[in-house]
């Protein structure tokens, strides 16, 4: 029986995905996608018009499966800022150790692409980095943080910064260093600040009207 246009085109998307993870872009032809998919090299340029096309899809794909993954991950969290941080680095712990983790699809293909600013991939991995950041926010936000897009930026910041060395050295401590830092910069934002405390020092401190009046 022939397959479905669209499960023709889910089958192509799932086997450029995997090609394109495992071996990056450039080393991976539309004939080792096609034979992956198990179909001819005519149908695929049927579906796709080029291999930039084909790539472009496979990330707006994964952006949509990402989102809805951090989706689940934030209905879940409930408690405080410094909690969730803490959930997400181990969520990244997890993650980094399964076998044959490769880093970062998204990222390792925009590197691959640095020549090419105007590609349609870099455009779409740049929108799934500052959705995943804005998302990250709200969850902030909603934890009681008031300067969250701060926060949230710094957070990324150390996720990203931990996945791409741990990819580098091979080493998965950096994820534990991450959430180390992670928790410092949470304290930082949920801690009173220091015009406050001062002020509250100095009511403290203020004789009664009695002693004034003595």
């Amino acid at each position: 029986m022939p397959r479905s246009a669209d499960l023709t085109r889910k089958c192509i998307l799932e086997a450029a995905y995997r090609l394109f993870r495992r071996q990056g872009y450039s080393r991976v032809s539309m004939d080792e996608i096609a034979a992956a998919a198990r179909l001819t090299k005519r149908t695929l340029y049927y579906h796709f018009r080029s291999k930039d096309d084909l790539l472009a899809r496979v990330l707006e794909a994964q952006h949509e499966l990402a989102l809805q993954a951090f989706q689940s991950f934030a209905d879940q969290m409930t408690g405080s800022a410094e909690a969730i941080v803490e959930a997400m680095f181990r969520e990244l712990a997890v993650w980094v150790d399964k076998p044959r983790w490769a880093g970062s699809g998204f990222t390792r293909l925009v590197i691959e692409l640095a020549d090419l600013p105007g590609h349609p991939a870099r455009t779409i991995a740049r929108r799934h980095k500052a959705q995943l950041e804005r998302s990250l926010a709200d969850l902030l936000g909603r934890a009681g943080i008031e300067r969250k897009e701060e926060l949230a930026r710094e957070i990324w910041l150390l996720s990203e910064g931990a996945i791409s060395l741990i990819l580098v050295h091979g080493d998965r401590g950096y994820s534990a260093a991450a959430m180390r830092a992670a928790r410092t910069l949470v304290r930082h934002h949920t801690e009173v600040p220091a015009s406050t405390r001062t002020k509250r020092r100095y009511v403290q401190r203020r004789p009664s009207r009695t002693a004034l009046a003595s």
